[in-house]
């Protein structure tokens, strides 16, 4: 992390300042600590929907968004177990390279990807939240997942978590990737198929399930990933992408296909973070209305 974000947290903590953004009784310095870190991270809205969690738990804690460069990832976490944060979330493009600076548990381990951290015991500890968010949020809007037919684009972090926990779950998974050969190896990996961008004009049409777990559409002017006449009804169409209504989401509702934006997802990663942080369940309808409202007032 840049040194003066870690700088900033330490002289909250050391003079005990109250922020405009924080009701007037608050003082960080009796508060626990909580952030994502990612490149870009200015879009994120985990500091909305984690801070509304923590208010409905009563709980006296403050959930931040910090920019960190890949190369500083490590000094970034160590950085935040040193300062005793209660926990990370990890974004674009930190997912991967987390696993070789902390201890994955076996269900991270085997996606190759780690969105949450836990500091325990002087230990720490990652986890993958996303597979199962994924899957929840599917199940929440009534798509049946065992024995369907899933095409995931995308093999990065994101798309390994959804990969395994879909495969899990009895999904016939195929994944496609700009990079044919990780999109390959991560098939193999789940008992998939593999294959190139190039194969989805023949890939989307088949497809039952269709999932964006690429970064694209996150911005507007991002190009398609693929043609949006492909599509058609009785498809679902799950774009993990959750700033903006993404054209692949527009596109699907064009051709009848059910639409899911990211916004599930990431509230029931969020939820399944909060309960490995603190031990209790977290209020899914709270985090997902505090998320929705601040995307109706972007």
């Amino acid at each position: 992390m840049d040194g003066g974000g870690f700088r900033s947290i330490l002289f909250l903590r050391d003079h005990l300042q109250t922020y405009p953004y924080l009701p007037e009784y608050t003082k960080l310095s009796l508060m626990q600590v909580y952030a994502v870190f990612g490149d870009p991270v200015e879009h994120s809205l985990s500091p909305v929907m984690q801070n509304a969690a923590f208010s409905a738990l009563g709980l006296s804690a403050r959930y931040l968004a910090f920019r960190v460069r890949r190369e500083r990832l490590r000094d970034g976490i160590l950085g935040a177990e040193a300062m005793h944060f209660g926990g990370l979330n990890l974004t674009i493009p930190h997912k991967e390279a987390a696993l070789s600076i902390v201890e994955p548990d076996e269900n991270a381990a085997a996606m190759g990807a780690v969105n949450a951290v836990a500091f325990r015991d002087g230990s720490i500890l990652g986890y993958n939240t996303d597979g199962l968010g994924a899957v929840r949020a599917l199940e929440e809007a009534g798509v049946r997942i065992a024995g369907v037919r899933v095409l995931i684009i995308g093999a990065g972090g994101a798309g390994k978590a959804i990969a395994r926990q879909l495969a899990l779950s009895g999904a016939e998974v195929s994944i496609a990737n700009r990079d044919r050969r990780r999109a390959v190896d991560l098939a193999a990996a789940v008992g998939g198929r593999g294959y190139g961008l190039s194969d989805l004009a023949k890939l989307v049409p088949e497809a039952e399930i269709v999932v964006n777990a690429t970064s694209v559409g996150m911005r507007a002017g991002d190009p398609r990933l693929f043609d949006g006449r492909l599509l058609r009804e009785g498809q679902t169409v799950f774009d993990i992408v959750y700033n903006r209504e993404t054209e692949l989401l527009k596109d699907a509702v064009r051709a009848g296909a059910v639409a899911i934006d990211g916004v599930p997802m990431l509230v029931w990663q969020g939820v399944l973070s909060i309960e490995i942080w603190t031990g209790r369940k977290a209020p899914a309808e709270v985090m997902e209305e505090a998320v929705r409202e601040e995307l109706r007032n972007r």
